[in-house]
């Protein structure tokens, strides 16, 4: 009998949020943790996000979904929005964590995970790249993830949240 892979997800949380708003939709957390982990093998899916105090119901839900919150301090970006930049965090996380993980799954369409991305792919730790859609991924995303990317915009029959009416 195979054994299953223990894969690991590291997730840009704001990323992966904003592509899938920019495609129409809104993803249900919940069934995207569970499509990781069926889909996968992930035992452990970290979402690295920007911390906004009034967003505590968020955190708490995401948590209970599932998630390993890593949360980092924001500052206001030019426009007074909360700005987060959690890149170095992630691949930071993925480097400590290394030799605990058969394959790593990257979350993010930004181009700063290039060279994660090449690094994991040419040590064989890559499993793939999701990316919410092909139009708005860094073309040195999927230079570095070569073959083993997909993109999220055909998932949203499986990953849409749906409001109960």
């Amino acid at each position: 009998m195979q054994q299953k892979e223990n894969n690991f997800a590291f997730i840009d949380g704001n990323n992966l949020n904003l592509g899938i708003e920019a495609l129409g939709w809104k993803l249900d957390w919940i069934k995207f943790r569970t499509y990781l982990t069926e889909k996968y093998n992930t035992s452990t899916a970290y979402m690295f996000v920007g911390y906004i105090p009034t967003n505590q119901d968020l955190y708490s839900s995401l948590q209970k979904a599932g998630y390993i919150l890593v949360l980092k301090p924001t500052i206001p970006d030019k426009d007074g929005h909360a700005k987060g930049n959690i890149d170095a965090d992630l691949v930071l996380q993925a480097m400590i964590d290394f030799n605990n993980y058969d394959k790593a799954i990257i979350v993010s369409s930004d181009g700063d995970f290039y060279s994660l991305v090449k690094y994991l792919y040419e040590h064989k730790k890559l499993r793939l790249v999701m990316s919410s859609y092909n139009r708005t991924c860094s073309s040195l995303l999927k230079k570095s993830a070569k073959e083993k990317i997909v993109f999220m915009d055909n998932l949203r029959g499986k990953l849409e949240y749906k409001t109960i009416k």
